[in-house]
């Protein structure tokens, strides 16, 4: 018999911004002094992954029955991200609450879109998942991110819980990169209480 990876229909809105905010231009700053090389489209550069990914010297973990929590692995922070101590600091405020596992840079190129697409262990409503929280670093007018048809206004320095097991997509139809920073980490009850509100 398999357990249900869902707990109940979902009860709480789709998109919240938290009463958190962070130094935008301080991020995009470090962001820019990496010299990150040309890329087309889309690129995801990873601050934070499975140990045995961001030091190849480490053995990687046996297959797991179940990947979508985080636990079947040990994570590490990349030297990318220790490089870069306001980022890092964003990182560590989650960690003193949380267990926090995947920490990316997600660019979408000018003039370019994701498709509309559904994260399916992305939402506090699932069983044994993670959420991710979306914090902008650079935007533009021509960024729109929609969840379930409808755009969100996030802007930079702001801190989103999505409800990405919903579909969604994003536009960015100006000329210069759309930069976000997202935070996967476990659900405990600090994270309920903030995404909650209480």
């Amino acid at each position: 018999m398999s357990e249900s990876t869902e707990v109940s229909e979902p009860t709480m809105a789709d998109r919240i911004q938290l009463p958190l905010s962070f130094d935008a231009e301080k991020m995009i700053a470090e962001v820019q002094a990496l010299n990150l090389h040309d890329y087309v489209y889309y690129d995801v550069l990873p601050l934070r992954g499975p140990a045995h990914e961001i030091d190849s010297s480490l053995p990687p973990p046996p297959p797991a029955e179940d990947y979508a929590d985080g636990t079947w692995t040990d994570w590490l922070n990349s030297s990318v991200l220790k490089s870069c101590p306001e980022l890092l600091k964003v990182l560590e405020y989650f960690q003193e609450h949380t267990r926090v596992t995947l920490v990316r840079l997600l660019r979408l190129a000018p003039d370019s879109v994701v498709r509309e697409h559904t994260d399916p262990t992305l939402g506090l409503d699932i069983w044994k998942s993670v959420i991710r929280l979306t914090i902008p670093i650079q935007i533009n007018e021509g960024v729109e991110f929609y969840l379930n048809g409808t755009t969100v206004p996030m802007q930079p320095g702001e801190c989103w819980y999505l409800r990405l097991t919903d579909p969604h997509s994003v536009v960015n139809a100006g000329t210069t990169d759309r930069i976000n920073l997202t935070i996967d980490m476990e659900p405990n009850e600090w994270v309920r209480a903030l995404v909650a509100g209480t």
